[in-house]
């Protein structure tokens, strides 16, 4: 029998979670809410939609292979060229195609822990080795990341606001980290949540693009544009970068619906500010009741909080029994997504329940 490679063997394999309909089922439950998954709550821009129905009679035809209208929309809006633009089926795909683009078997990759699980799957995937560097107050520590690269690393890996805390490295940590990494190794800038950051402090990665340093910026239409049905992403770097990438990026990996509903929400600034005041509103509201209740949270820059437990499978049960599902992180921490007010109240109302406070 056919086998994969050992290092495939050693990746554990994402873990959706299942769909509300068929927990409700298993459960006996009704009107379930997922706060699990970092969704907008909004839902996508009605610019998006209206695009998306206008185009559904297209689908017999391929997409366009280059993204041309929507890299076009991002080098207007980003001011960087076209061919500095690269996009994705989700960011999760640029990741993957990175990895395997600049490591090889036995290169390592520098990230933190706990982090986005991706970067150490696209490692993995290619043979290398994930060199992991655990956080500090749960936040990136960029000084012990650079003092982990050893002349094996080809890749750092940094998630800026990072997932599933939420916390931020601001500009001057950054800086000193991007001072010290030598140009043959790039460096990963996942903003996926970047839109949603209100820290002035907030580390700005394209200042070292436009310098020319080695690195490469991903960013998501998933989170506060709210296409995250539609696997959209794009990544930021210089054109050596991408024109290496290109080469293992599959043809039409992104699809028609996808990138005409992108250019309609990039072109939307009302839903997105409304989007981050949903975002911030159901965020405050969230701390004082966490506070008014005794249970830990850390502070977001983000559209979820990470809050520490003592059991987070017996807290993940019985709010899902309440019909709240959220995100279990490890056997001491919980993901929720900050919901819209409704939805903050009823995982309110259920925690309290729960957890007897």
């Amino acid at each position: 029998m056919i086998q994969a490679a050992k290092y495939v063997l050693g990746i554990q394999p994402y873990v959706p979670g299942k769909p509300i309909e068929e927990l409700e089922r298993e459960l006996g439950i009704s009107n379930s809410i997922k706060l699990a998954s970092n969704e907008n709550p909004v839902g996508p821009s009605p610019a998006a939609l209206a695009v998306i129905r206008e185009s559904v009679g297209d689908l017999n035809r391929y997409p366009d292979g280059g993204g041309f209208h929507l890299r076009q929309a991002l080098s207007k809006s980003l001011q960087v060229a076209e061919d500095e633009l690269i996009l994705g089926n989700g960011s999760n795909e640029l990741l993957d195609i990175a990895a395997r683009t600049f490591m090889r078997d036995g290169d390592e990759a520098v990230m933190a822990t706990p982090s986005f699980v991706v970067y150490f799957m696209a490692a993995q995937s290619v043979g290398g080795v994930s060199v992991q560097v655990p956080l500090v107050n749960h936040t990136h520590d960029l000084r012990a990341m650079g003092d982990a690269v050893t002349p094996k690393t080809k890749m750092i890996f940094i998630a800026n606001p990072n997932n599933p805390t939420g916390t931020i490295n601001g500009k001057k940590e950054f800086d000193e980290l991007v001072a010290r990494v030598s140009d043959d190794i790039l460096v990963v800038v996942d903003e996926a949540y970047y839109e949603y950051v209100s820290d002035s402090g907030y580390a700005d990665s394209m200042q070292h693009f436009r310098a020319g340093r080695n690195i490469l910026i991903l960013r998501t239409f998933s989170k506060i544009y709210g296409l995250a049905g539609l696997r959209i992403g794009y990544g930021i770097g210089p054109r050596q970068v991408l024109s290496d990438m290109n080469r293992l990026r599959e043809p039409f990996n992104t699809n028609t619906l996808a990138q005409k509903a992108a250019v309609a929400a990039l072109s939307d600034a009302a839903h997105v500010q409304r989007s981050r005041q949903v975002n911030e509103e159901g965020k405050q509201y969230l701390y004082r009741e966490l506070a008014a209740v005794g249970m830990a949270y850390v502070p977001t820059q983000a559209n979820f909080i990470y809050l520490p437990v003592e059991d987070s499978k017996t807290l993940y049960d019985g709010l899902l029994r309440k019909g709240v599902i959220i995100r279990p992180m490890g056997p001491r921490a919980v993901r929720v997504t900050i919901g819209l007010p409704e939805e903050n109240r009823r995982f309110i109302d259920a925690l309290k329940a729960v957890a007897g406070r």
